[in-house]
């Protein structure tokens, strides 16, 4: 025995699954418990077939489309004849096909959408993108002035693209064009423009882009003030120049446009500058360049003129001889200055030659003394510095020799001894030797 089938989806599982058809019954019922509906499209296929009309009625904003079916009694009451790219309203139910799975409208009426009522959509669309800041001036990029490549997006063989070409190749005619052929008008002239849009906004070499196309009915440019379109132009990186119809037409790309041409041949006077003109003021700044020269060296020249004239140029080196002589005399005062210094510290340098000679050791010698040391080199300062015996060195003016002292002076006076008044001694009588002076050769003498 088969168990039953899940009543919802949520239930359903990989062991219990709905078979397609109660899948498709399922849409079914819940498409046929919907209630009628007005809807709004752009018709881009109709095709009647006796006392029924099939038409696909497709978004005009974005990629999407249902399959209509409509009476031919509806559709023949309708004040204009039904066409394919014509803005309807219509009254539909939805419908789902279980066979094929597919979804439709069944409409009971259908109508025109006024050019009031697209008007005001537009009207209202452009309040809603100015008051985003769309249209503001301060995000408007400025046109180059010479552009390594114009792209342009323009109808098939139109009388735009050759405006535009001709008009730009007459002024500059090095110019070069990425041109993007496209609906401008009808069910994909949305799509196809911003993907043209998008395509030369990506190229390397394209520094503005004009989007062209003549003038035409009020229906024909509506692709012009799509939102989708108006949306890709502020987000496009590249300058873009808007020339769409006359100076009487002017969709929303002409707010969004970062310049708006009045017309093709406007856009291809914008786009590039006129080469005779840009030659014409080279030519003339040089003329003016060389006035300007012209006038600077005559100025100089009579400077100069008025310099030679004056009295101290009739003999140019008069001036040059009296600072020369001002110069040598300067110079011979200098060198006056410097010799009597240099005497000066002559006399002084001898004269402190003379002072340190006068206080030098070898003068002290000269005059007879004599410098006694130990033999480590200290000088001898007392006299009980000195041992009997003891080997000294004796330094006199010219040379030095060896000595060693017998005794340790002379003898105490007696009378000193009992208080008397001192008196000159007689001159004492050299006492025979008892000790032989030892005398140390003299190698040198001393400075």
């Amino acid at each position: 025995m088969t168990s039953p089938l899940p009543e919802k989806a949520a239930d359903t599982t990989a062991e219990q699954p709905w078979p397609v058809r109660v899948l498709s019954l399922k849409i079914s019922d819940y498409v046929d418990r919907m209630s009628q509906l007005w809807v709004e499209g752009q018709v881009v296929q109709f095709n009647p077939r006796g006392g029924t009309a099939f038409l696909t009625l497709r978004d005009p904003d974005v990629d999407m489309s249902l399959s209509v079916s409509v009476p031919m009694n509806a559709v023949n009451a309708m004040p204009i004849p039904l066409a394919q790219g014509s803005r309807v309203v219509l009254q539909a139910k939805p419908t789902f096909w279980t066979k094929r799975g597919t979804l439709q409208l069944e409409a009971r009426q259908i109508r025109p959408v006024g050019i009031g009522d697209l008007l005001a959509r537009v009207e209202i669309l452009k309040r809603t993108l100015a008051a985003e800041g769309v249209f503001a001036a301060e995000r408007k990029r400025p046109i180059p002035f010479l552009p390594k490549r114009v792209g342009l997006v323009t109808g098939r063989s139109s009388a735009a693209e050759k405006d535009v070409v001709e008009n730009a190749r007459r002024r500059w005619p090095a110019v070069r064009f990425e041109i993007r052929e496209v609906a401008v008008q009808g069910t994909t002239a949305v799509t196809e423009v911003i993907e043209a849009l998008r395509e030369l906004d990506a190229h390397p070499e394209v520094e503005v882009i004009v989007i062209a196309r003549g003038g035409g009915a009020l229906e024909e440019l509506l692709p012009f003030s799509n939102e989708a379109m108006v949306r890709a132009v502020a987000a496009a990186r590249t300058p873009v120049i808007s020339a769409i119809g006359h100076d009487v037409d002017q969709p929303l790309l002409d707010l969004v446009a970062d310049w708006r041409a009045s017309t093709p041949t406007d856009a291809g006077k914008k786009v590039v500058p006129d080469a005779q003109r840009e030659l014409a003021l080279v030519d003339g700044g040089r003329d003016r360049l060389r006035r300007a020269v012209g006038r600077r060296l005559e100025s100089e020249r009579a400077g100069l003129r008025a310099l030679l004239s004056r009295p101290v140029m009739a003999d140019p080196v008069a001036l040059v001889r009296v600072r020369r002589q001002e110069i040598a005399t300067l110079r011979s005062r200098a060198a006056m200055r410097l010799e009597t210094r240099l005497h000066r510290a002559a006399d002084e340098a001898e004269h402190l030659r003379r002072q340190v000679v006068a206080l030098s050791p070898q003068s002290t010698l000269e005059r007879g003394y004599a410098v006694v040391q130990h033999r480590d080199g200290r000088i001898v300062m007392d006299r009980d510095e000195v041992g009997i015996g003891e080997l000294l060195r004796v330094r006199v003016a010219r040379g030095d020799f060896g000595v060693r002292p017998v005794s340790d002076g002379i003898a105490d006076d007696p009378a000193a001894d009992a208080g008397d008044p001192p008196v000159k001694a007689a001159p004492r009588r050299r006492a025979p030797r008892t000790a032989k002076a030892t005398a140390r050769p003299t190698t040198k003498k001393s400075s």
